[in-house]
């Protein structure tokens, strides 16, 4: 049984990991504003109300489609690492791999200056107008979510004697704000309402103050406080020792975010759109294109065949992400052709068989090959607190009993009465990535744990480098023209959990609620991207509605089989459409109790 109706209107879809997000939003397309704008708005308000996951010093990821264009747009919103940063910098600190916290893996903050692209490129209301939400939450206070004041609550000692910058601004009086508790950030409002009122008074043309705010961001007050903090202070990190970063102020200033087109692929009469493979958005292509011969109608989307058939796909896709996938600025031959290629996934179904393959393996490509790393995580320091078990684990998560906590990422969806779409991924600079830079009210984002300190390796650690990300969007086109666009949280589990979305819809029938609803199941087969690269071989995680019979299938068939209770996975599905007969559709994942739809 569905949980909630799926919402139809014709003015605006919106739907979020948050209410006051979604609420934003739809109040900016009620003002006149486009799908754009409303994202923008809605974004800015997740930096001040999801702190936990996702901040102004993060990353986010955007694909966007104007509803007269056939193409979309990906706004990389992925900063790179520092110029100074590289291999031996971090290997002379006798480091295996790159810290998940503190000022070592810090990027140049990607997140601000790619929803100011968007704004400028797509949307047509001024800064001022769209930022007023979030200006207003962090001036006032918002009430706290239960995953923010959870992940407060453990990280108090550390804000205590570590990183007291993140206690001034979210601890209340010495303890962690209780879920619903009103909680301001005046630091973070100043800095807001300075970058809108120095935009303004450069300029009375939009478009640039838009460019003015850009440049106070990257090159003005906001640069100097980021770069006097990281050149100057050293942070206690997961290494268990203090040192400083690498970002400096030169290195925010030579960033701008990237427009490049989606990297698109065929499935069914569908486009289907994601970033490139400075993400780990083309294994979602990957998996595509190696089910699409495949009769998946013919089993159902909650029985062992199905399950299994995905799984295999997923594992074979993920192999070369893991062992081919990089910045293709900086490593300019990635193989992407050839991964997509229908040869070659012809050639990689045959792998695909009725057993679990124990050790899928990258694909060689022209005689080429490549590995997926095998890097021993560094010693654990034994602090004797809690809160070392939260930076050893980099994703933005509260660690519980050896588990990962629900809940960790953005995802913010929007159509417009016009028919634009547009589908962002938010992230990084999380309340337990590093400490609160003094005076801006947010912390840096800690993307650069994701890179290999392996010399070679296309994800390889390099200054001015975009780090791999989990961040991964997905726009639909059919006909030429928009029609879904989808995201959720969940770090590397992502593109497994919005495929089953997908599906549900493309191969299933189902409406945009119920195809955030259908049981999920993931691989934990291949490292995690985050620190410490945890993994889980020939494991697959079902949620209980799969079914004993399906469980009991799929580990005949060999799957060390994970059974977790029935809507328990992380994913916060998010959803909207626009459809034929001229209405726009939402949905919002009730796992979490979090994810919010709103449409008019």
């Amino acid at each position: 049984m569905v949980s909630r109706p799926e919402l139809i209107g014709d003015l605006g879809a919106v739907s979020s990991t948050s209410p006051l997000a979604s609420s934003a939003a739809m109040a900016v397309l009620e003002q006149g504003g486009n799908a754009f704008d409303a994202a923008v708005a809605g974004g800015l308000v997740l930096q001040v109300v999801e702190p936990h996951s996702n901040g102004p010093g993060g990353d986010v990821a955007i694909i966007a489609q104007r509803s007269g264009e056939e193409n979309a747009s990906v706004i990389c919103g992925q900063g790179p690492m520092p110029g100074k940063a590289d291999l031996t910098h971090f290997t002379g600190l006798g480091l295996r791999q790159i810290p998940g916290s503190g000022l070592l893996p810090a990027t140049v903050p990607g997140a601000m200056g790619a929803w100011l692209r968007l704004l400028a490129d797509f949307g047509k209301l001024p800064l001022e107008t769209v930022a007023d939400p979030a200006i207003g939450y962090a001036t006032r206070g918002y009430p706290v979510m239960a995953d923010t004041a959870k992940a407060i609550g453990a990280l108090v000692p550390l804000f205590e004697d570590e990183w007291a910058s993140s206690g001034k601004t979210y601890l209340v009086g010495g303890r962690a704000p209780a879920a619903g508790e009103r909680l301001a950030n005046p630091d973070l409002a100043s800095v807001l309402r300075r970058l809108v009122s120095e935009a303004r008074a450069g300029s009375a043309d939009r478009d640039a103050q838009i460019e003015k705010a850009g440049r106070v961001f990257y090159e003005g007050f906001v640069a100097e406080a980021i770069d006097g903090f990281v050149t100057s202070t050293e942070v206690l990190d997961a290494s268990g020792h203090r040192n400083k970063g690498l970002l400096t102020g030169d290195d925010l200033a030579a960033w701008r975010a990237d427009v490049e087109p989606a990297l698109r692929g065929d499935y069914h009469g569908l486009t289907v759109n994601k970033p490139g493979p400075w993400s780990q958005g083309p294994v979602f292509l990957q998996q595509l294109a190696l089910l699409e011969a495949h009769d998946l109608r013919s089993s159902a989307p909650d029985g062992a065949e199905y399950v299994h058939l995905l799984t295999e796909a997923a594992k074979l896709a993920f192999a070369d992400r893991e062992a081919w996938y990089g910045d293709p600025a900086t490593h300019p031959d990635p193989p992407l052709t050839t991964l997509l290629s229908p040869e070659y996934n012809a050639t990689r179904r045959l792998l695909i068989g009725d057993r679990a393959n124990p050790s899928p393996a990258p694909g060689v490509l022209g005689g080429r090959t490549s590995e997926v790393p095998v890097v021993e995580p560094d010693p654990v320091p034994d602090w004797g607190g809690d809160w070392m078990d939260q930076l050893q684990s980099g994703m933005p998560t509260v660690v519980l009993r050896a588990t990962l906590d629900p809940g960790d990422t953005c995802a913010l969806v929007v159509a417009d009465r016009h028919g634009n779409l547009v589908a962002a991924v938010p992230s990084g600079g999380w309340l337990k990535s590093s400490p609160v830079i003094p005076g801006l009210g947010f912390p840096l984002g800690t993307r650069g744990q994701t890179m290999w300190l392996v010399e070679g390796h296309p994800n390889a650690v390099a200054g001015g480098k975009r780090p791999r990300t989990t961040l991964s969007p997905t726009l639909v086109s059919r006909d030429g023209r928009p029609y879904l666009a989808f995201g959720t949280p969940g770090g590397d589990r992502q593109d497994q959990w919005t495929l089953e979305t997908f599906l549900a819809v493309a191969e299933f029938g189902a409406d945009l609620q119920q195809s955030t609803e259908v049981p999920l199941f993931h691989t934990d087969h291949f490292p995690s991207s985050f620190t410490p690269r945890s993994r889980r071989h020939g494991t697959l995680v079902v949620e209980a509605g799969i079914g004993s019979e399906a469980v009991a299938e799929l580990r005949r068939r060999g799957h060390v089989v994970d059974v977790v209770p029935e809507m328990s996975m992380g994913a916060k599905a998010c959803i909207v459409g626009v459809g034929r007969d001229g209405f726009l559709r939402a949905g919002a994942g009730p796992r979490g109790r979090q994810a919010y739809a709103v449409c008019r």
